[in-house]
């Protein structure tokens, strides 16, 4: 994996991996964190999304939020992370959505699995009724 950053101006860098490309900003917008907390949703929710599709669960919205509280001390680094997953399902189907959750933040999922070497990663199942 390779990604490419080239700094416009002031705060703002544009960042490349293979055909995309985002924005990164000090300032306002995708900080640094921010896109780590993001890249986390992102990888968690892939897995959750793959492992559903196997189990045959349906489901039609996933919406992931994270947040995370920082130390107070420079360099801030997150202590805990909670990881919220949204999802319009059967309730029926709780057991098996939290299943594919506890895959992913456990087993399958990089990004969580580094997070965890220095922050607590909470997570927690938001079942919205079909």
């Amino acid at each position: 994996m390779k990604t490419t950053t080239t700094w416009k101006s002031g705060e703002t860098f544009t960042s490349t991996c293979r055909q995309s490309s985002i924005e990164i900003d000090g300032a306002i917008g995708f900080n640094p964190k921010a896109l780590l907390l993001s890249g986390l949703a992102g990888c968690s929710g892939i897995d959750v999304v793959m492992i559903l599709e196997k189990m045959r669960v349906p489901f039609s919205r996933l919406t992931i939020d994270v947040e995370a509280e920082q130390t107070e001390e420079i360099p801030k680094v997150f202590k805990n992370i909670t990881i919220t997953f949204h999802i319009k399902t059967d309730p029926a189907n709780s057991d098996k959505v939290q299943k594919a959750v506890d895959l992913s933040l456990e087993k399958y999922c990089g990004v969580a699995i580094m997070l965890k070497k220095n922050s607590a990663i909470i997570s927690k199942l938001d079942i919205q009724p079909e």
